[in-house]
């Protein structure tokens, strides 16, 4: 999957997800298919998270007047 979305679609679309599997709106056919889904974006949020961490932890070693690595 090389679709491109971002931090805030693939959240609000885990927290749908979630909701979905919590209240038993889906069959037990979908859930499959719907735990892969979950599972991809669950990816997409932690691989958007490390990258602004890193963005950050290098700002703030540049104010700090640390050579950026």
């Amino acid at each position: 999957m090389n679709e491109k979305i971002t931090y805030t679609e693939a959240f609000e679309e885990l927290q749908t997800l979630v909701s979905e599997i919590e209240t038993g709106e889906i069959s037990v056919d979908q859930l499959s298919g719907k735990v892969k889904r979950a599972a991809f974006l669950i990816n997409i949020c932690k691989q958007k998270l490390t990258s602004t961490e890193e963005d950050v932890n290098k700002i703030l070693k540049e104010l700090e007047g640390e050579p950026a690595v």
